[in-house]
């Protein structure tokens, strides 16, 4: 008769990305993951696979509880440019908020395991684009709404934004305060709009 799991695969998936988020990956040992989620290495390896198989598990469950608030904030109905400016400022509040020091687990493994870790970089890839596709969406309906700058592009608009969203997690990350990242976000909006 097999026996049966002693945890909760869920749980230890969380606790694993909470370890990963807060140490990275490489300062992160098979040993400490036995210890913070409470588990034989040999039920670590029989449910997750390798550490690295973990990690991208962890990175996924990360991007799967984020993205979609990006999606909802970007695609409510009514006028978009405001809710563009709710996602910069909310991209603010985690980078200089209790987060700061974790910053962003989709950043923290571009940072850490790009260029050379080609599972890692579909993961990060997916949610770059979710939140380009989103952006570009939004900045359509601007567009449309006469909310945009005459000539605008949405969609270069769209990821002029990812990569200035991205840069806030850094720099946040590097101590920036909240009131340097407000002012960036401001002459971002006035780019466009």
């Amino acid at each position: 008769m097999p026996r049966t799991k002693e945890f909760d695969p869920d749980v230890a998936l969380d606790a694993a990305m909470e370890l990963f988020w807060s140490r990275g990956y490489e300062a992160t040992s098979t040993a400490d993951l036995v210890e913070h989620l409470g588990i034989a290495r040999a039920s670590l390896y029989a449910t997750f696979g390798s550490k690295h198989q973990l990690y991208v598990r962890a990175l996924d469950r990360y991007i799967q509880s984020r993205d979609p608030l990006v999606v909802e904030t970007l695609s409510r109905p009514g006028p978009a440019l405001p809710a563009v400016r709710e996602l910069l400022e909310g991209f603010v509040r985690e980078a200089t908020g209790e987060q700061r020091e974790r910053g962003c687990l989709v950043v923290n493994a571009a940072v850490e395991r790009l260029p050379g870790d080609r599972v890692v970089a579909r993961c990060v890839e997916s949610s770059w684009n979710t939140v380009e596709v989103a952006l570009t969406s939004a900045l359509l309906r601007a567009k449309a709404q006469g909310e945009l700058r005459d000539g605008a592009e949405p969609r270069r608009i769209a990821r002029f934004l990812l990569v200035f969203l991205e840069g806030l997690r850094v720099v946040g990350k590097g101590g920036w305060d909240e009131r340097h990242l407000r002012d960036a976000v401001t002459e971002a909006l006035s780019t466009f709009a």
